[in-house]
């Protein structure tokens, strides 16, 4: 028996022309591993969606040959759609101490944390899955505790950058291991995949210190109360802040649910150093002078429910905006959010708080490398292809580009979408057809029981509002017995349109009548005419056309 030439399948799940919902996985012979499992946000058209996660059919599918979730780090873009996975595929996860307590949070708000196999793993080791091995290795990102991948394969080795920048300085003292990444490339890489979304940046990722340095400049002159909103997952930012305010003698309150949750986390992980007797309540705040307050809050995307977000609209039950507060907003809008960013900034500003974001100050920087630091990369590891990932298609296609300037042959870098397949032989690559992949929409507890139906039917709700048309026709001989009955909910107020509706209520009576004068019984086509008649009429009088919803009884 002849055996096939062994080949390796690349196949992304998500994260390819998106930011979000990164998941890739990779299929050698009889066994599958999986990169990151991530979730993304709903887009604005997406209405009454909580959050949007990879369509794995693909994997349930060959759920016997999955041998494992290995994660670079605790971002929920790339760990947030594990419980939902995990539900349908039972498979082991591996990742840092950070990562996996992050995850632990999770497992356990989906009574799933006794039934999941999890593994801690450090930099520097080293786990075989199936013909698979994936060495962990020690990278800098805009959270603790990110690795990158070297996955060793009978066919070469792959390298996943993951998300990652070159720090020099990082706040924990260990920079990206760029040692052991040109090891790597002096012996020879088969792939690389890495991270483009800051690819459009030219120069470099400044050093998360110099954030801590802004904010003791912040701080020293601060007379007021100071609230700082950033990511809660940004460890490293947080104790910046801690560092800044136990330098200058104030105490700290924690905001908002998962700002609580990753502190409470990395406190007890040791990856957060808080002073003894800093951290005092919300509730007790008013206690203590102005000058003596910080407040760490989420809230720096404008999220609606976030705490920063209830702050500036007055809603928040314990904290309320006083003339003189200085807000922080330490993070760069991510896009899609500026409009609701720039909004909550305004709303601070009505309530006499003094604003300092991005524009103003160096309050923050981005956990992506640029331009150089992405030419570094590929210097050190001189992949012999390349598939960028992790961004949207232009960020795709200008990271190709780079590669292709530092002298990749352009057949050797494949700008690929989600469901897009590369197989990789020892001496060729090329696209090999389309696996299923997409978003699968989660709302409330239901998980892809919204589709596109459902969304155009809440679309045309939200735009043009529903008529109901409740009639009541005999069994005997069909005709009218009350009605009909028009309630009418985000179109017209009925009170202020009286004359519109009874010219409507005429107009079904008299569709009704022809149906009966021809005889018609049926209930689909009684409601197709009153549907018709109607939508008619409307958009005659109105030139709007809502959702019409016809009820027949029969007395």
């Amino acid at each position: 028996m002849v055996r096939k030439p062994e080949k390796i399948k690349v196949i992304p799940l998500g994260g390819l022309n998106e930011i979000g919902k990164n998941m890739m996985a990779f299929e050698y012979m009889d066994d599958i591993i999986v990169v990151d499992c991530g979730m993304s946000f709903p887009e604005d058209e997406m209405l009454g969606i909580d959050i949007v996660i990879p369509d794995i059919t693909y994997l349930i599918k060959n759920k016997d040959k999955v041998r494992g979730i290995v994660l670079t780090h605790g971002h929920e873009d790339h760990i947030g759609a594990l419980p939902y996975v995990l539900k349908k595929i039972d498979v082991p996860i591996y990742g840092t101490k950070l990562t996996l307590g992050l995850v632990e949070n999770k497992l356990k708000e989906h009574k799933l944390s006794s039934s999941v196999h999890k593994e801690v793993v450090k930099p520097g080791n080293v786990i075989k899955l199936g013909e698979f091995e994936v060495e962990f290795i020690k990278t800098s990102h805009s959270i603790a505790d990110a690795v990158c991948f070297a996955i060793n394969t009978p066919l070469g080795t792959i390298v996943h950058t993951g998300d990652f920048k070159i720090d020099y300085t990082p706040i924990d003292g260990e920079p990206i291991d760029l040692h052991r990444l040109a090891e790597l490339g002096k012996k020879g890489v088969l792939l690389l995949l890495a991270d483009s979304t800051n690819v459009e940046r030219q120069g470099y990722t400044m050093s998360e210190k110099t954030v801590g340095v802004t904010f003791e400049n912040i701080f020293r002159n601060a007379t007021q109360r100071i609230i700082v909103a950033t990511f809660a997952s940004n460890v490293h930012r947080v104790q910046q802040i801690v560092d800044a305010a136990y330098k200058f003698n104030r105490k700290i309150s924690v905001s908002g649910r998962s700002m609580v949750n990753v502190v409470n986390v990395a406190m007890e992980l040791g990856y957060l150093n808080v002073p003894e007797d800093i951290l005092i309540d919300i509730n007790d705040i008013k206690k203590y002078p102005d000058n003596e307050v910080v407040v760490i809050t989420t809230g720096s995307q404008g999220e609606p429910m976030s705490a920063l977000s209830r702050m500036a609209s007055g809603e928040h039950r314990k904290l309320e905006i006083q003339q003189g507060d200085m807000v922080i907003i330490s993070a760069t809008p991510i896009p899609g959010n500026e409009k609701t960013v720039s909004r909550v900034i305004n709303q601070l500003f009505e309530k006499g708080a003094n604003v300092i974001y991005e524009a103003l100050a160096d309050v923050h920087v981005s956990g992506h490398a640029c331009q150089e630091e992405l030419k570094l990369m590929h210097s050190l590891i001189k992949p012999k292809y390349f598939i960028p990932v992790h961004g949207e298609y232009r960020h795709l296609k200008q990271h190709a580009k780079l590669a292709e300037n530092l002298g990749m042959p352009s057949d050797h870098i494949f700008t690929i979408e989600n469901g897009q397949c590369v197989e990789i032989a020892k001496e060729s690559a090329k696209i090999c057809g389309n696996v299923q992949s997409g978003k699968i929409l989660v709302d409330g507890l239901g998980v892809g029981d919204v589709g596109n139906i459902v969304l155009r039917d809440r679309k045309h709700l939200s735009e043009d509002g529903l008529m109901v048309v409740v009639v009541t026709i005999t069994k005997e001989n069909g005709q009218v017995a009350s009605g009909p009955d028009i309630i009418s909910r985000g179109f017209v107020y009925v009170r202020e349109s009286e004359v519109l509706m009874d010219e409507a209520r005429t107009v079904v009576r008299n569709a009704l009548q022809v149906c009966q004068t021809n005889g018609v019984r049926e209930w689909a086509t009684l409601k197709s005419a009153i549907r018709d008649s109607l939508k008619g009429f409307l958009y005659e009088k109105t030139k709007r056309s809502p959702m019409i919803l016809p009820i027949i009884m029969e007395v």
